[in-house]
């Protein structure tokens, strides 16, 4: 977690936890990413051929639709839905095709699995709100998810409707709101586990319970149209957590919550994030990475086109010291900002960034002796101050190359 910093800049550039130890670094940056782009473009566009159910308007009429309400889910925001919704999902899991709707009316849901395999294709169709239980009794069994879904394949969930993690309690109670507290798990809001094939789209995912929305162990993953919300203040809540997924493609999504808008971890592969809006919350970051001295690996990471505002950080790799693996293949560009970032980065492209700094300092590097930062590249960058004057650029313990104009640069 990053700590708030009460400067305000519109971009600042930081590289301060160290790389891996027994990463290796290409001995031209500029090439890896020059040459790299063929390869790089088709490992992250070719892999979402296949077939997604889409909006509701484009379904077959001789898919079997399962509406909850007529398993007794009663709508009204008071009575425990929960038994209603295993049962339409126990049946719609069971055909081969099938609708799984969800009107517009308020359910309150306890933790659900909506668990796979299923006879065939299924499709989710969220057009009303789900409400998370806030009786943390009634997460006794798992406190550390409240709606996943378990190995269904070729899934899709859209619909325009509302996913409330109700979080408020679990915030209260949280040992970041106050340290006298034990620290405990909380739920994720949506997680899906082991999806294959999965479409997310036009949905609304607030307040959840710590993480808001999950992919783990999945592939083939397009999520777009999303909102995606929680206080500043809410703690431990990731906007968009991704872990062991890989051809994950994040597109055209509002993200504003208490931690990181996008999180990407260990076994991550082939992630696309574009046109990203960011802010209140801690940036885009891969890692963090080695912790406990693991052995960790993230590549072919793509962020192009992203708007921050009110973040704390703009985008970032967290490494840890003692660690090992590596971070390869990743590219930030196409990047604003409107307030001070912190980017802690290694063997990273930054290219067409432009803005102003209230600081003197625009760019900084504050890389480990031991460990220096190796492989960045900055290319067309222009950071000037709020009255027109050049910024400067601090820079220890890096090796950097330049391409294009470059303004400020390291002495």
């Amino acid at each position: 977690m990053a700590l708030p910093i009460q400067h305000h800049l519109l971009l600042f550039l930081v590289a301060m936890l160290v790389p891996f130890a027994d990463s290796t670094v290409p001995e031209d940056p500029i090439r890896l990413f020059h040459e790299g782009d063929k390869n790089f473009i088709m490992q992250s566009t070719n892999v979402f051929n296949f077939k997604s159910f889409g909006k509701l308007a484009q379904i077959s009429s001789s898919l079997k639709m399962v509406n909850v309400n007529d398993y007794g889910a009663q709508g009204d925001g008071k009575s425990d839905d929960t038994l209603a919704f295993e049962k339409a999902w126990e049946e719609a899991c069971s055909y081969e095709g099938a609708v799984f709707v969800v009107p517009q009316k308020n359910y309150l849901l306890k933790p659900i699995t909506f668990s796979g395999p299923c006879k065939s294709n299924i499709a989710v169709q969220i057009s009303g709100t789900l409400v998370a239980s806030d009786n943390p009794a009634d997460y006794s069994e798992d406190r550390s998810h409240w709606l996943m879904f378990r190995s269904v394949q070729n899934l899709s969930v859209n619909g325009g409707g509302t996913i409330d993690g109700n979080g408020n309690i679990w915030w209260q109670n949280s040992c970041k709101t106050n340290p006298k507290l034990p620290c405990t798990k909380a739920p994720t809001a949506l997680h899906f586990y082991q999806c294959n094939n999965l479409t997310v789209e036009d949905l609304t995912i607030k307040n959840g319970q710590q993480m808001l929305v999950s992919f783990e162990r999945s592939q083939n993953v397009i999520a777009s149209g999303l909102t995606v919300t929680a206080p500043e203040d809410s703690p431990n809540t990731d906007g968009v957590h991704i872990t062991n997924t890989q051809n994950i493609q994040i597109s055209n999504t509002v993200i504003g919550t208490g931690d990181d808008c996008i999180s990407i971890e260990n076994g991550s592969m082939n992630v696309q994030a574009t046109k990203i809006t960011c802010g209140p919350g801690h940036g885009i970051s891969i890692g963090s990475l080695g912790s406990g001295n693991s052995k960790d690996f993230v590549s072919g990471v793509n962020v192009n086109g992203a708007k921050f505002s009110g973040t704390t950080n703009g985008v970032r790799i967290k490494t840890w010291q003692g660690g090992s693996g590596s971070a390869s293949d990743i590219k930030f560009q196409n990047i604003e900002m409107d307030k001070e970032s912190a980017v802690e980065i290694r063997n990273v492209l930054y290219k067409n960034i432009k803005g102003t700094s209230a600081s003197d300092v625009g760019v900084q590097f504050e890389c480990s002796e031991t460990f220096p930062c190796k492989g960045i590249v900055l290319e067309d960058i222009e950071l000037e101050l709020e009255d027109g004057e050049g910024a400067k650029a601090s820079c220890n313990s890096v090796q950097l190359s330049y391409r294009g104009d470059v303004n400020p640069q390291c002495p």
